[in-house]
């Protein structure tokens, strides 16, 4: 009875290998230089860490732009995405994705704010009565989403370049955006002699990859995770920063 349900588990292990045939990717369009759209691509470091554990899994993995950020968000959910890449954990996406352990990343949010309005910021309760702006399908965790619900008041944007350019029009007083992409962004767009960021970092959030839990590739979960685990600590990943930037800093 045993070598029975041992033999039952070998072919149900087998079968959902095989069915695992191809892997589809995607990410943020707008977070250089973690992710970004290239034509009908994302690019970027998490999509070169994912790709390198991809091909040491022998997966073949296409990423692929399925539109705005909260869009790839939606192709995960739909199953229509396998992987999403450089992704913060809360629990309404915990229902629809299997985080991969560990983080590959940490990643600072912080506060913008057009140059020559800036505040005094302390703490979360400096922006309590303020006019923000976000992109729009960015969460910070579930702690401060629920801030952000509870006290503040905050427009979603679509798309981050818009977010900075409405706070240099005086549409808000402050924008929350992760810092490195929000630099980069602001670069590109011409709008970084008018905006400045606030000495203090308003949160750090690790970053993820995750998988849909409609993807019939979830056996890949461990390899994935075996996967990060070596990348982060072998200086692979390091050099995957350094040539997303020299491929960033080339197209803009």
């Amino acid at each position: 009875m045993s070598a029975f349900f041992a033999l039952v588990l070998t072919g149900n292990a087998t079968f959902a290998a095989d069915e695992c045939t191809k892997l589809i990717a995607t990410g943020h369009p707008e977070y250089p230089i973690i992710a970004f759209r290239d034509g009908d691509k994302i690019v970027g470091t998490a999509a070169a860490l994912v790709e390198t554990i991809a091909k040491k899994l022998n997966v073949p993995l296409e990423s692929k732009y399925t539109g705005t950020w909260a869009d790839a968000q939606a192709a995960t959910r739909d199953g229509k995405a396998d992987i999403i890449f450089g992704i913060y954990h809360n629990e309404e996406r915990a229902k629809y994705l299997d985080y991969v352990e560990p983080a590959f990343m940490f990643d600072d949010v912080a506060i913008f704010v057009a140059k020559g309005k800036e505040f005094p910021f302390t703490s979360k309760d400096d922006l309590i009565g303020k006019k923000g702006l976000t992109n729009e399908g960015e969460s910070y965790g579930d702690a401060f989403d629920a801030f952000i619900k509870d006290k503040l008041n905050v427009t979603r944007t679509d798309g981050l370049t818009t977010a900075l350019k409405d706070l240099v029009d005086g549409k808000a007083d402050y924008v929350i955006a992760a810092y490195h992409p929000s630099l980069a962004e602001a670069l590109k767009a011409g709008l970084e002699d008018k905006i400045e960021v606030l000495d203090q970092a308003l949160l750090t959030s690790e970053m993820f990859v995750a998988f849909s839990k409609k993807s019939s590739c979830l056996s890949l979960i461990e390899g994935f995770s075996n996967g990060i685990t070596e990348l982060t600590t072998d200086g692979s990943f390091e050099t995957m920063e350094k040539e997303a930037q020299a491929a960033w800093d080339k197209a803009n």
